[in-house]
């Protein structure tokens, strides 16, 4: 797990966590959608997720919103979850980058409390295999095809697949912002 501060945000520290080959993401969604608050996390399909880049400037912009009383969903971690979307579908949102029953490859982010006990309770509760919050191990999850479909981007960029990924990037950033609060 790795503890990340954001500029701005000293007081709202994420702990996040991306787990690989998941078996039990059907256990995972269901405590979410029972409303479990020991499992309030910002549970997503990795498979979704360009960078480092793309995920934390959703959490910017959820603890921001949250800081601002302008959260259009239940809480800071569902407005993460609905932060990623390029529109202002919050069901859509869910569908898209929410963890689903078919996840395999899930981060888990959790924001502010106590970071050993966060630990603890992920490692114990999600069956799957802890692995880097990088961007190389994301570019090997995702899945260039379904973010070019969700962002809406035509074609791509010749050249290397890494060239592809920073041209979805930018696209998926610019429609974030766009969106409006």
């Amino acid at each position: 797990m790795e503890s990340i501060t954001l500029p701005h945000l000293l007081d709202h520290p994420l702990r996040v966590c991306l787990f690989k080959h998941v078996q039990n993401a059907t256990f995972l969604r269901q405590q979410l959608l029972d409303g479990n608050t020991d499992f309030e996390y910002a549970f997503l399909d990795a498979s979704v997720l360009i960078s480092r880049n793309h995920v934390l400037a959703a959490c910017f912009r959820a603890i921001n919103d949250m800081l601002n009383d302008r959260l259009k969903s239940r809480n800071v971690h569902s407005e993460i979850v609905f932060s990623l979307s390029p529109n202002n579908n919050i069901a859509e949102s869910f569908r898209r980058f929410g963890i689903s029953n078919e996840s395999t490859h899930v981060l888990a982010i959790k924001v502010g409390g106590d970071a050993a006990q966060i630990e603890a309770h992920l490692t114990q509760n999600v069956q799957g295999q802890p692995a880097a919050f990088s961007d190389e191990v994301l570019a090997e999850l995702c899945d260039l095809n379904k973010i070019r479909k969700i962002y809406r981007i035509q074609g791509s960029a010749k050249g290397s697949e890494t060239m592809a990924r920073t041209e979805a990037e930018a696209f998926a950033l610019g429609s974030m912002a766009l969106k409006g609060s």
